[in-house]
């Protein structure tokens, strides 16, 4: 067996995955036989680790440099694609740059600079214009959901991105549509297409759900009853839409999160945490959303505002069925409204009378240390066990980041916990524990 083929199996094993699908195994092949790849597949069909396997052999340990360059057109998507490099343990260095943090920040990260380096289109675009880090070693330039980040808008960082390093031996581009043409700036020439979206038998249900008012907020909070405590995103076009949806449902005492642009990005993250971890089943978001997030286990989502483009439906939709488990998407619109051409979707929701929805069972705790000191989650697991006297179904899910951590606990413990965990050594660090 050759090394390759090892350091692939110890990464899937450390992944908890047993062996690619079709099209990972196809993409990877295409990555290292062709200079140029058009990836097309599915939202949560595995794209991420499609194109990171071949990127990770690939990789040089004697060169100090960057040797790939990944693009995501949202930081949560940039952010994302560094955990799953963490996750793989594969020993090179991964840095994530994006918009929204200290520059100095990303410079005190290039001390020791990354083979991998991840970021949105804007950020890296400033250093290469600031020439913060060599570029003379980069093989591969990677536009991940190219669709997005090729869009008006990013143009100008693109086309400095793209002709900073024209000499780049590999790209690859990922988009789960078939729509956007490519710009001449990108000078893609014979790629090699690897398209799964035609052939994708869909567990998606789509149904539309009528509001009898032009007003649809009741006929959310209905559908929300109707369809039970379940983990799924409401999908609005504006971020003041979002705001004035949050209001009504909390006075329905309905729990739930917001995710939208103009969030600073602290809350944004933590808005997902407690979307991932249970505290909040149900997220409101703007398209933002629609891409790339890791938000597995989503039941529905629900098209409260209509999407003005097809592409925005497709990726909107692609929140939920993913990776062959089923899942539906609602399209809720005032019964005397048209719907968009590309949307036609015969079945009709008949919603029922149901009981308010139960609050949520989990709070969310912030751990102020992590791993750059130490911690592990089974120390944090300990913590809370030992000192904080909860039983092992008290404790839900546990992220831990560089420096801090975030777990799920039982709501009805907080109170009592806090007192016995907050300002108590976890390793060799003192730590504050409190509720978020």
């Amino acid at each position: 067996m050759s090394k390759a083929i090892k350091d692939q199996a110890a990464i899937l094993s450390k992944l908890g995955i047993e062996a690619l699908n079709s099209m990972q195994e196809e993409a990877s092949l295409a990555i290292q036989a062709s200079n140029e790849v058009i990836l097309l597949s599915p939202t949560g069909t595995g794209k991420t680790l499609a194109f990171l396997l071949p990127i990770i052999a690939s990789l040089n340990p004697d060169i100090k440099k960057v040797q790939s360059l990944i693009i995501a057109p949202s930081r949560e998507l940039a952010i994302q694609i560094e955990q799953v490099i963490r996750e793989m343990g594969s020993g090179y260095k991964a840095n994530v740059f994006y918009g929204g943090r200290y520059f100095s920040k990303d410079m005190q990260e290039l001390n020791t600079v990354p083979s991998i380096l991840i970021g949105t289109p804007g950020r890296i675009a400033d250093h290469l214009r600031r020439q913060t880090f060599e570029i003379d070693e980069i093989k591969f330039l990677v536009l991940d959901e190219f669709d997005k980040s090729l869009e008006i808008g990013f143009d100008d960082d693109m086309i400095d991105i793209c002709g900073h390093i024209p000499d780049v031996e590999k790209k690859i581009l990922t988009s789960a549509t078939n729509e956007p043409l490519i710009p001449g700036f990108v000078e893609i020439k014979k790629p090699i297409t690897i398209d799964y979206l035609a052939g994708k038998t869909s567990s998606l249900t789509l149904k539309r759900v009528e509001s009898p008012e032009k007003d649809k907020l009741k006929a959310l909070v209905d559908l929300l009853r109707h369809l039970g405590n379940a983990p799924g995103i409401i999908f609005c076009n504006f971020k003041d839409s979002i705001q004035r949806t949050s209001d009504f449902l909390n006075e329905y005492g309905i729990d739930h999160g917001c995710f939208y642009g103009g969030m600073e990005q602290k809350e944004r993250e933590r808005a997902l945490i407690k979307f991932r971890n249970g505290t909040h089943q149900l997220l409101l978001a703007t398209d933002l959303a629609a891409r790339g997030l890791d938000v597995p286990e989503i039941k529905f989502i629900i098209h409260y505002h209509l999407p003005v483009r097809e592409q925005e439906f497709t990726h909107r939709n692609g929140r939920t069925a993913r990776m062959h488990k089923e899942g539906t998407a609602y399209v809720l619109h005032y019964v005397k409204d048209e719907l968009p051409e590309f949307i036609n979707i015969e079945e009709v929701e008949q919603v029922e009378s149901a009981p308010p929805l139960k609050p949520s069972g989990w709070r969310t705790l912030f751990i102020s240390g992590g791993r750059k000191d130490k911690i592990s989650k089974g120390d944090i697991a300990g913590l809370l066990f030992k000192q904080g006297k909860l039983d092992k179904g008290d404790v839900g899910m546990i992220e831990l980041k560089t420096d801090c951590a975030f777990v799920a606990v039982n709501a009805k413990k907080v109170k009592a916990l806090l007192p016995l965990v907050n300002n108590t050594k976890l390793k060799k660090k003192k730590v504050r524990v409190s509720r978020i």
